[in-house]
């Protein structure tokens, strides 16, 4: 089995921290094989980013970003750009605060999200990146939901006081993103 994810939105909506903390929960607690590709635009804060994660029982040779088995998309440039990467019956992730389009595409399963808004009502809109990988998790399944949990912890070890939030954001993505795998 292997997935192809591509993480995209503006630099400073925290993607490329959503795609390092998939990729180091998975190496660090599974036998799965693991790449993570970053692409920085000309600026980072409010320039664009995306990454790419590949999570596989097998040997990866390279992240292509060609197609995706999944897409998450923080920003509305970022969905014109790659919507076209994500494959027939693909999922795509919107933050549905952001990205007011609608998807044109029938054959891919939309998960949508209200991550920015739901940051904001938490006090910190730092955290609408946990928040979505929480629903990426939830939905997916890709990885345990502890895991996860504590690859958050160990990375903000030396910022401790934002743990309870970013605890807080990953149970708030995690609840979302169960909820639509039941529908």
């Amino acid at each position: 089995m292997e997935t192809n994810l591509c993480v995209a939105g503006f630099g400073g909506q925290g993607v490329m921290t959503l795609g390092k903390f998939l990729a180091s929960a998975t190496c660090d607690s599974t036998d799965k094989n693991v790449t993570f590709f970053p692409s920085y635009g000309a600026e980072q804060r409010g320039g664009t980013a995306n990454c790419f994660v590949v999570i596989s029982d097998e040997m990866i040779g390279a992240p292509l970003g060609d197609v995706m088995d999944d897409l998450i998309v923080m920003n509305e440039p970022s969905l014109d750009r790659f919507i076209g990467t994500l494959k027939e019956e693909g999922t795509l992730f919107i933050n549905s605060s952001i990205v007011k389009k609608e998807i044109a595409r029938k054959d891919i399963k939309v998960i949508s999200a209200p991550v920015t808004e739901l940051a904001l009502e938490m006090g910190n809109a730092k955290v609408l990146n946990v928040i979505m990988l929480g629903v990426y998790v939830g939905f997916t399944d890709i990885i345990p939901e502890e895991v996860m949990l504590n690859t958050i912890i160990k990375k903000l070890g030396k910022k401790a006081s934002l743990i309870p939030i970013n605890k807080e954001a990953f149970e708030k993505g995690l609840a979302i993103g169960k909820a639509e795998r039941k529908l």
